[in-house]
């Protein structure tokens, strides 16, 4: 390819009208774009006004995606300055119905796959990566995303739109993230009988392949990079667990669906105790959902009893898991995971069967959904809680919007207006009563950009239960008391940036504590990684 296509081809060099009249001479590229000359703030202007143009959100996500393979500094500018509004698109709820129709809107690779038959040669692919140097890898095998399911390789979206939430968010440098997806097949037959699915057309191969399969990848992955960060996304219940106790001591990795999520809700749940002002030995806990999110979840909220003197064996008293078979007990007969053996319970002898049942009986402060299924928190339930406590947590936590365990407006509704709500994925304002309500939105992106670049920057060796605990509680610091007993439990997506810088300090200080640090200490960490965020500009 001559100079001029490529550096009009290549979305890390391309400034299209913002080349300026000696760029233009110098690289041969007069005539090659209209006259006017551009800045970045004008292009970013166009490029708003066509994204608002589109009908569907699909559409305004291709939009993006188009307009990042071939511009990538425009991209994370309009990204980064309008990332409320965006954010839905790029990410949670709109890249599920991206990721479902991948196959059907597949237009430019991106990141790199390995499947089943390149086993033995992934060491060897990962020298064909154009970048000699990667600094984070968000890697899936596509079985469990979001709350649809197995995709297959379909699951590629959300790696790639995580990595570009850890760029607006956090500063990583786009050239120094690798999306990836291990295809191991898949389950789901419509993929594997759609034309045009992209995957390897096979139902998921055995535990017994799966994990050599994986093991190799990592290992590749830490050979080719020593340093880089790898961030496990959206594996199945099956796998997520041992993967992560697996290599969690072994690597720099870590599971956000996991401990991402724990970390966040963590974060809400700080604020939400702030709010309700229920000692923390008396709150009852109520989960619906006991896959890696709840779980994650629990662990996390867990520290706080440990940090507040309270015995593991209190602690545990104040949880309650609700899963398809009804209350997770010791008593009621089927085998259980040693994950939810940890949150059973051994004080019933009879059998509470669906979630009206538990919180009748248990009259919770807090009811915390990660189930996948929408609409789980009825009228019935909401109502039932609300009886009996003057301010009920209503955590509706699934993605995307459709599997919302409920909306905001009826969880403010069933209440009065009198609960602490946050979901999953954004919702609008609720007007209830003469009161605008705003609801929280348990975000991952509030702590994952800055945790891995904690992470990043310190040459970390593992990350930490502690850092991740660090984390949720700098994001909880963001939210002031006054703001705090209106029910607001988390800041503006607005200051991301802000957040994640304090949560990448916070975190390095950590490291450094914890003896995880393997990067010379240096005179100042906000001066770290400060110099290291990548801001888009035609200038760098």
């Amino acid at each position: 390819m001559d100079k001029p296509s490529f550096i009009l081809r290549t979305p890390a060099t391309n400034k299209g009208t913002g080349f300026d009249c000696e760029e233009r001479k110098k690289y041969g590229l007069r005539g090659l774009l209209p006259p006017k000359v551009e800045n970045l703030e004008e292009q970013a202007e166009r490029a708003l006004t066509q994204f608002k143009s589109f009908a569907s959100n699909l559409e305004r996500y291709i939009f993006l995606n188009c307009l990042r393979d071939r511009n990538e500094t425009l991209f994370y500018f309009l990204l980064g300055n309008n990332l409320e509004l965006m954010m839905p698109i790029v990410y949670t709820p709109t890249v599920g119905e991206a990721c479902q129709k991948f196959g059907n809107e597949f237009r430019f690779a991106q990141g790199m796959y390995f499947a089943t038959q390149d086993k033995g040669q992934m060491r060897e692919m990962m020298n064909n990566w154009p970048n000699q140097d990667v600094d984070i890898i968000v890697v899936s095998d596509g079985s469990r995303i979001l709350g649809l399911g197995d995709l297959g390789t379909n699951g590629m979206g959300i790696p790639v739109g995580k990595l570009q939430l850890y760029v607006a968010g956090a500063g990583f440098n786009p050239s120094r993230t690798l999306p990836v997806i291990i295809d191991s097949g898949t389950n789901t037959k419509k993929y594997l009988e759609d034309k045009f699915y992209l995957g390897e057309r096979h139902p998921r191969i055995p535990d017994a392949e799966y994990y050599p399969l994986v093991d190799e990848f990592l290992q590749a992955a830490f050979d080719k990079w020593p340093n880089v960060l790898v961030q496990f996304e959206d594996f199945s219940n099956d796998h997520c667990f041992k993967l992560l106790d697996d290599y969690r001591h072994k690597y720099l990795c870590f599971n956000d669906d996991i401990q991402g999520t724990g970390a966040v809700i963590l974060s809400g749940c700080i604020n939400a105790f702030r709010a309700v002002q229920i000692p923390l030995k008396d709150q009852r806990l109520v989960f619906l959902g006991a896959g890696s999110a709840g779980i994650g979840v629990a662990d996390c909220i867990m520290s706080l009893f440990a940090e507040a003197g309270i015995p593991e064996e209190e602690a545990r008293k104040c949880f309650w898991f609700v899963d398809s078979k009804g209350l997770i007990t010791t008593t009621r007969g089927d085998t259980l995971t040693p994950q939810k053996k940890a949150y059973a319970r051994s004080d019933y002898n009879h059998q509470l069967k669906s979630l009206i049942e538990v919180v009748r009986d248990v009259k919770p402060t807090a009811i915390i959904g990660l189930s996948g299924i929408g609409g789980s928190f009825s009228e019935e339930v909401v109502r039932e809680m609300a009886k009996h406590v003057q301010k009920p947590i209503v955590f509706a936590l699934s993605n995307p919007t459709t599997n919302a365990e409920c909306t905001a407006e009826q969880a403010y509704s069933w209440t009065d207006g009198r609960c602490i709500f946050a979901s999953g994925s954004p919702f609008a304002p609720v007007e209830y009563n003469g009161h605008t309500f705003v609801p929280g939105q348990g975000n991952n992106m509030y702590i994952f950009p800055g945790l891995g670049l904690g992470s990043v920057l310190c040459k970390a060796k593992h990350v930490t239960d502690e850092m991740i605990i660090t984390a949720a509680k700098t994001l909880a610091s963001f939210v002031e008391d006054s703001e705090v007993v209106t029910g607001k439990i988390y800041p503006g997506l607005n200051r991301i940036r802000e957040i994640s810088t304090k949560i990448a300090i916070n975190v390095i200080e950590k490291a450094y504590e914890e003896g995880m640090a393997t990067l010379p200490r240096p005179e100042s960490i906000e001066a770290l990684v400060k110099a290291y965020q990548y801001n888009p500009s035609y200038n760098n």
